[in-house]
């Protein structure tokens, strides 16, 4: 009996905190909200992997959406012209013909992963640690390409979440954000607390 509440309540988080994830990123008709949205689901997944569970979910997810609405936003900017640039190129490098076109499609499409896991890897870092613009997009890249054994655990937890989703598409509103961002933030935290370790033990 115990369990089964236990299963109950965080199912009932997770859906609560997907929906109110579509319902502010609709809020701000999809463009402007999905920055502050994510943002604000993160601030919450967050709590819950320092276990503070008893946190209430609707003040921090609409405090902090409204609060990172202008910075989030700005940043989101910046992310959404390196990846429309990345489209494009990939588009073009499509349509080319010869060895050199696959070569640049190749390229362009690992280009494209380490974008997705240096966006993967930006919340977290938001929502964890206070930096500049710069220094947020700074650090996402360098632990985009720096950590190879959890950017492959990370990679295989999305891939059977994709793959669950897919097999059961009704889940998709009720858990198909917050379901791989929890997986996202986990091993992220995980990351960020070992490299406190490790810079505490260097400065003892």
């Amino acid at each position: 009996m115990k369990l089964f509440q236990i299963a109950s309540e965080w199912l009932l988080r997770l859906i609560w905190t997907n929906l109110l994830w579509i319902g502010f990123t609709l809020l701000g008709l999809g463009i402007l909200g999905f920055m502050p949205a994510t943002v604000a689901m993160f601030t919450v997944l967050r709590k819950w992997t320092m276990k503070e569970f008893d946190t209430p979910i609707w003040p921090l997810f609409t405090s902090t959406y409204f609060k990172e609405w202008k910075k989030s936003n700005k940043i989101g900017v910046i992310f959404a012209l390196i990846g429309l640039f990345l489209f494009l190129d990939l588009s073009f490098s499509e349509q080319m013909k010869g060895f050199f076109s696959l070569f640049l499609y190749v390229f362009f499409l690992f280009l494209f992963l380490i974008y997705f896991l240096t966006l993967a890897f930006f919340f977290p870092l938001y929502v964890q640690y206070t930096f500049t613009i710069k220094e947020y997009i700074k650090q996402s890249l360098i632990h985009a390409i720096a950590s190879i054994k959890d950017i492959i655990i990370l990679l295989l937890g999305l891939i059977f979440i994709g793959y669950l989703l897919t097999k059961i598409p009704g889940l998709i509103p009720f858990l198909g954000v917050v379901l791989p961002s929890y997986w996202i933030m986990t091993i992220c935290m995980k990351r960020f607390r070992k490299l406190e370790k490790q810079q505490q033990t260097i400065k003892e």
